[in-house]
């Protein structure tokens, strides 16, 4: 049964409930990191000489904590990128839903400064498909309405999108919601929700997809539980925090407070003193069993233009020492995340 109803935006935090005292049991291989991938569009933050600047896609192995460059989304003009679409996945497909097209270009300040502005050119209706197996690309029958920064969930093996923008002109949102459903290639129309909202974040929660009226940076649902870790202001708030359903607030989720997270500067990564200052370029939150896995960019202090990847992992079910985090890893240029990730797990014969 499909309903769009909101989850109060009120972000009040509670004292933890009591944590329990007995050990979760081992997961299920269903829930390991083994058969799971997380997908992620990039872009390269700033113009480069003969290098295309448009979205690719990376995927990161949770299994051995690497990360590989798997295609570039098609139809892009050289240069030009996407931003604020939904990406989420069916099966062993991604779906790319709307956004906004845009260009990079310097903005004078001074004669000795400049800095890179998004320019935008259009918001989009269209949709685009991706299998992961087949490394093929393929075009979906368009959304009726175009949008970005807007609600998107799956349920029932329907793509449900809702709010947004549809303009490029002021910050005004939308009330359209519509369904997709892969197996006829169609989108439905579905009733207007009764508040304009943009910038807006969907969850399938208790069987109905839930459209947040003031989000978080990303909500996700994991063992019957809704979990967030910041707002559109701020990606992540220093804690993870947790929804309580019946007294209708979120509350701090007991241990899940973390220093390196918790500035978009830090200083260094742990106790490492060798480290240099880093700035943090990118986060996103992706759901795997019963983990919260958190993967951050960081631009390294220095000449040289590179992107130190960070993933902090956060186990939902334990009751002490939540945290674990994978070795860091370092590639060339500065990356700008353009969506939030997908997650999708494999086939058993894959």
């Amino acid at each position: 049964m499909y309903t769009l109803s909101p989850i109060t935006s009120s972000m009040g935090s509670l004292p933890s409930p009591p944590s329990a005292s007995a050990s979760a049991p081992p997961p299920s291989p269903e829930t390991t990191p083994l058969r799971y991938r997380v997908y992620a569009s990039f872009c390269l933050r700033e113009p480069a000489p003969n290098i295309n600047i448009s979205n690719w896609i990376d995927c990161y192995n949770p299994y051995i904590n690497a990360w590989n460059r798997v295609t570039s989304i098609p139809n892009l003009e050289e240069n030009h990128v996407l931003k604020d679409f939904a990406m989420i996945s069916i099966g062993d497909t991604i779906y790319i839903i709307g956004g906004r097209r845009c260009r990079k270009e310097r903005a004078h300040i001074t004669d000795e400064l400049a800095d890179i502005v998004d320019m935008n050119v259009e918001v989009l209706t269209s949709v685009l498909r991706y299998n992961i197996h087949s490394d093929q690309w393929s075009s979906c029958a368009p959304l009726n309405v175009p949008r970005y920064d807007f609600a998107c969930s799956m349920c029932d093996n329907k793509i449900y999108v809702a709010g947004g923008q549809s303009t490029l002109k002021g910050a005004r949102g939308i009330t359209a919601a519509e369904m997709y459903d892969p197996s006829f290639n169609e989108w439905t129309l579905l009733p207007d929700m009764s508040t304009l909202r943009y910038k807006c974040v969907g969850v399938t929660w208790q069987e109905k997809v839930h459209v947040l009226d003031v989000p978080p940076n990303q909500i996700v649902a994991v063992g019957g539980r809704l979990f967030s870790s910041g707002d559109c202001l701020n990606a992540w708030k220093g804690h993870i925090e947790a929804y309580d359903g019946k007294l209708k607030l979120w509350y701090i989720v007991d241990g899940s407070q973390l220093q390196i997270l918790s500035s978009p500067v830090s200083t260094s990564y742990g106790n490492d003193d060798n480290w240099p200052p880093i700035q943090r370029l990118y986060l996103t939150m992706a759901p795997i069993g019963t983990l919260l896995y958190f993967l951050a960019g960081y631009r390294k202090a220095g000449e040289s233009s590179r992107t130190v990847s960070m993933v902090d992992i956060f186990d939902t079910s334990a009751s002490r020492d939540a945290w674990m985090s994978a070795e860091p890893t370092e590639e060339e240029g500065e990356k700008e995340l353009c969506s939030h990730c997908c997650v999708v797990q494999l086939a058993q014969d894959f």
